[in-house]
């Protein structure tokens, strides 16, 4: 008898993430039925889709505030439809605030849960683990580290990789990145990523933008490219460019292949100035030197700070190269730190120390061979153990 699968992503890593799955599953079983909340890459592979994960598709507390009635109503909906359904597994991939407690209501009910990506327990509110424990059969993560958290907390789980390391080459080439931008040859480039949410641009850009005119005065050779992620973030990222005076700056918005033009940028410049978050393990992997800087408004931080009683371990580490390196391999740059003037000198260290390039290079690529394992296989085979159990 064919397995019959539950699922739910709610942003678009976790529909390609999800959809992956669903590929190593039907490998397993071409008789695979898969509904749920998604996007197009799920739909591609089969998946009926209940609800578009654009329904979920919110940034931070004040947003799913203001969205709240219509993420009750989607939740409310969603999960009468997988009580009538009664599928033999639901698989919730991130999203944590919906899928643990649709999680926990479907496990109560009888349902075999199972979740991919943990949330990040081990950065801050580690009493969320409670939560988990309660709510999924299985949890599926994407770092090595994490296995043992979940472990010894008592949740079974799976080390599964992370699948950016097997669709990042291994040895990545600047002149072929730089070649596929239209890009001449030669001289020094640092990468601009100022992150692709508006909050972000709008904290992050012009202090970035200031450095780099830093960085200008002391080496005019010096070329800055900047990727921008949709029409609305670029025009935010440009209005902000005009007031500096960056001849040497380029933009780039359109893909120049199948992979986000980010990744051409990170495979072409000699390092990035980058803010926190997924784009600095996609440099890593990628082997290039980075700077990490964050820098939250003061109703974010407020919020954020309210919510994070702790009753666990945290880490002294924010970018995700160096909590997975477990030290400070790049400099990161938070908050009040991040001045102008401290980001362009380590900025300089990432470009021109090549002592600390080839140290840093190493490191990374001994993490793509950590990261790099068959991810849909191991959750695949994850996922359809917890259904049979």
């Amino acid at each position: 008898m064919s397995l019959v699968l539950s699922m739910v992503a709610g942003e678009p890593s976790g529909d390609l993430l999800a959809s992956r799955i669903i590929q190593g599953i039907r490998a397993k079983d071409p008789q695979l039925s898969a509904s749920g909340i998604g996007g197009p890459d799920m739909q591609q592979q089969g998946m009926n889709i209940l609800h578009p994960m654009d329904d979920l598709s919110v940034f931070g507390y004040v947003d799913a505030l203001k969205n709240l009635p219509r993420l009750i109503h989607t939740y409310l909906s969603f999960r009468s439809s997988v009580l009538r359904l009664r599928p033999d597994v639901f698989v919730g991939v991130d999203a944590p605030d919906f899928n643990l407690r649709l999680e926990h209501h479907l496990r109560k009910k009888g349902i075999p849960t199972v979740h991919f990506v943990g949330p990040s327990i081990w950065a801050w509110r580690y009493e969320r683990i409670h939560k988990i424990r309660a709510a999924v059969s299985h949890m599926l993560v994407l770092f090595p580290f994490e296995e043992e958290i979940y472990r010894k907390e008592g949740v079974p789980v799976t080390y599964v990789g992370h699948p950016l390391a097997a669709q990042i080459p291994e040895n990545p080439s600047k002149a072929q990145a730089r070649k596929r931008l239209g890009i001449e040859e030669g001289g020094r480039i640092l990468a601009i990523l100022p992150g692709s949410r508006a909050s972000e641009i709008a904290q992050l850009a012009p202090r970035f933008l200031q450095a780099a005119t830093l960085l200008l005065k002391e080496d005019p050779s010096l070329r800055f490219i900047v990727p921008l992620v949709n029409e609305a973030r670029a025009a935010q990222f440009k209005a902000i460019l005009a007031n500096h005076d960056l001849p040497n700056l380029r933009c780039f918005s359109t893909r120049v292949a199948e992979h986000p033009i980010a990744w051409d940028i990170m495979e072409a410049c000699d390092a990035a100035l980058v803010a926190s978050g997924t784009a600095t393990l996609e440099t890593a992997l990628f082997q290039r030197p980075m700077v990490i800087s964050y820098v939250l408004t003061p109703l974010m931080r407020r919020l954020m700070e309210w919510k994070a009683g702790q009753d666990g371990p945290t880490l002294p580490w924010v970018g995700l190269p160096n909590v997975l390196l477990r030290e400070f391999a790049v400099p990161e740059l938070l908050q009040e730190a991040a001045t102008p003037a401290n980001l362009a000198q380590a900025c300089v260290k990432a470009l021109t120390d090549t002592t600390y390039i080839e140290q840093t290079e190493e490191k990374f690529r001994q993490l793509h061979r950590t990261l790099n394992r068959d991810t849909a296989a191991l959750a695949a085979e994850a996922i359809l153990a917890t259904a049979n159990a």
